[in-house]
């Protein structure tokens, strides 16, 4: 049973919508930078990238480090840019940028770098509307001289960046800080940044300043190479992050990371079987206020057989869909980070597979999986439906489409509501005991797959195929007819079992399997063969699994051979065969 764990944690949107660095997963150089300089001026690099500093540093494990040095007639930069993760909207929030520095020797404020700002992802190159940048600014006019040794946050206002560019900069858009070559004093000099930010004026010090109160319950689990920890929320408001702090000799305490707020759970990998080691965990508040420390907890390292191995990783998938689930659905987000608003409708129902696993394996309680089975069925029950089946991406408040592929995509989708239906039957024959609630959620589970009409989807009473997609404004403008050696075996079978909407048993020959001569161009142009022989079928499964670009199929594949404790080298021809069994 995995203590402590949350029924659904915190939206880590609001975090990414404020954060524009705080830490770098390459420990040598920061993969989202670049830099360059043109003799005899000098900027240090790695790959052309900043070089990450990882001794010191405002918030663990690592932080920034430019190194100039500033010539007559020359020039250098460096540019730090915005993560971008998929459906990252509306961008960034607050008036204000803010920083911290620390200089290991101390820098005048007429010899720090200048400041620019773009929120164009070609940087300054900006070529095409609505790219922007602005006129450089002396980063030394709101920090003024940085002291030796002593870490200082900047705070400069965003009204002061004036477009340099043809058009307007929207500070929102942001993508790019840019610190570039100030005044030449032809001396080297080093400025290490962390924890860049865009915040609103500053915060409430009776508020955000307090001390949080500390992290309860820290508990430490070993694996195989790493260790997992786990903790109960830090009481009261204004917790802005966590620190971890790890100790190898019982003694010493020295920190190892950060976690997001709303997030209580850290994995700390320690590359090898057999370490032991000590944790404990603060809470840090907006500015950067610690609380006192949590309980110290301890775990080693261990061999792991294959079972466990096996175990580890279906519990990971387990957590991902449990602990990331939007929180008024209960269904899965599209990615994380991103568009918070994002549910995925296949995704969930990998994440209802998920959730059966969970029970069965005693990583939550069966109760628990009732409740959030509950959750996803209220929600399915008043979402947005065309002839019963539901849309590829939906607004986890409301329910309503959202059409993230364009405006053709505001209708149904069938293959995505094929997944769905897939955990929801499955889930309906696991979850079927005594009780009045397990009752009742078969009763409606039972409603639900009644309720799609297959057959609409054929487009015509004797089209061989069934079709993609259907929009009440559209119709069946995304003609794309499913056609195997792929993903859609499971639409296929389902529209033939439906008791209220089915479609003749004869359609897998004439759809999926066709041989027809637009099917096997479709097929020759998807895999290279005419019928998908057998020799390639495994490569054509990960292929069609793994290459299309969302995670959850990628996750689907894997976790369903998780499940089985399949092999893969003993999978079947089809992932969702294992299902129907």
């Amino acid at each position: 049973m995995i203590a402590a764990l949350p029924p659904i944690a915190v939206s880590a949107d609001d975090y990414y919508r404020h954060t524009f660095f705080d830490n770098s997963i390459n420990s040598d150089y920061y993969y989202y930078s670049s830099a360059s300089a043109a003799a005899p001026s000098y900027v240090e690099q790695k790959n052309a990238k900043l070089p990450v500093e990882s001794q010191i540093f405002l918030t663990p494990p690592n932080a920034l480090r430019v190194t100039w040095e500033s010539h007559e007639g020359a020039e250098w930069q460096a540019q730090v840019n915005i993560v971008n993760f998929r459906n990252r909207f509306p961008g960034m929030l607050g008036n204000t940028l803010t920083l911290w520095c620390y200089a290991p020797e101390a820098i005048a404020k007429d010899d720090l770098p200048l400041v620019v700002l773009s929120n164009a992802t070609q940087g300054l190159q900006v070529a095409q509307f609505p790219g922007s940048f602005t006129r450089a600014i002396p980063l030394g006019q709101f920090s003024g001289g940085l002291a030796a040794g002593k870490w200082a946050q900047v705070r400069i206002p965003l009204s002061v960046f004036q477009a340099a560019s043809i058009y307007e900069l929207h500070p929102e858009f942001l993508q790019n800080i840019i610190f570039r070559q100030g005044r030449a004093d032809g001396k080297r000099h080093t400025l290490i940044l962390d924890e860049i930010r865009v915040e609103d004026s500053a915060p409430d010090a009776a508020k955000s300043g307090a001390e949080p109160a500390a992290p309860r319950n820290l508990h430490a689990k070993g694996y195989d190479r790493h260790i997992e920890l786990g903790w109960e929320a830090a009481a009261g408001e204004g917790v802005g992050r966590y620190i971890i702090y790890r100790s190898l000799d019982g003694e010493k305490f020295v920190p190892l990371g950060m976690q997001l707020p709303g997030v209580y759970r850290f994995t700390d990998y320690l590359g090898k079987s057999g370490v032991k080691a000590e944790y404990r965990v603060t809470a840090s508040s907006a500015t950067y206020r610690e609380s006192a420390p949590s309980n110290v907890a301890s775990a080693a390292t261990r061999e792991f057989t294959d079972d466990e191995l096996l175990s580890m990783l279906q519990e990971d998938c387990f957590r991902y869909y449990w602990d990331g689930a939007d929180p008024g659905s209960g269904m899965a987000r599209e990615n994380i980070p991103g568009d918070d608003r994002i549910v995925a409708t296949g995704a969930s129902g990998m994440g209802i597979g998920a959730l059966i696993v969970g029970v069965d394996r005693g990583f939550i309680t069966r109760k628990e999986g009732v409740e959030r089975l509950t959750m996803i069925v209220n929600f399915l029950e008043h979402a947005q439906r065309y002839h019963g089946v539901w849309s590829h991406y939906m607004d986890g408040s409301t329910g309503k489409t959202m059409a993230v592929f364009g405006m053709l995509d505001n209708g149904g989708d069938l293959v995505e509501t094929s997944f769905l239906m897939e955990g929801l039957l499955a889930a309906r024959q696991y979850l079927r005991g005594n009780t009045a609630e397990e009752e009742t959620l078969f009763k409606r589970i039972t409603a639900l797959w009644e309720s799609v009409e297959w057959d609409w989807h054929r487009e015509t009473a004797d089209s061989p195929f069934l079709y993609w997609h259907w929009s009440p404004d559209w119709a069946y403008a995304i003609h794309h007819p499913l056609i195997g050696f792929n993903e859609v075996m499971i639409t296929y079978l389902e529209a033939m079992a439906s008791p209220t909407h089915g479609v003749p048993a004869s359609m897998y020959y004439s759809g999926w399997a066709s041989q027809e001569k637009r099917a096997i161009e479709y097929r020759e142009g998807w895999s290279g063969t005419k019928d998908g022989n057998h020799k390639r079928q495994w490569k054509l499964l990960l292929r069609d699994q793994t290459g299309c670009g969302s995670w959850h199929r990628r996750a689907s594949f894997f976790h369903a051979l998780l499940v089985l404790r399949v092999r893969p080298s003993r999978a079947p021809r089809s992932v969702h065969n294992l299902v129907l069994r």
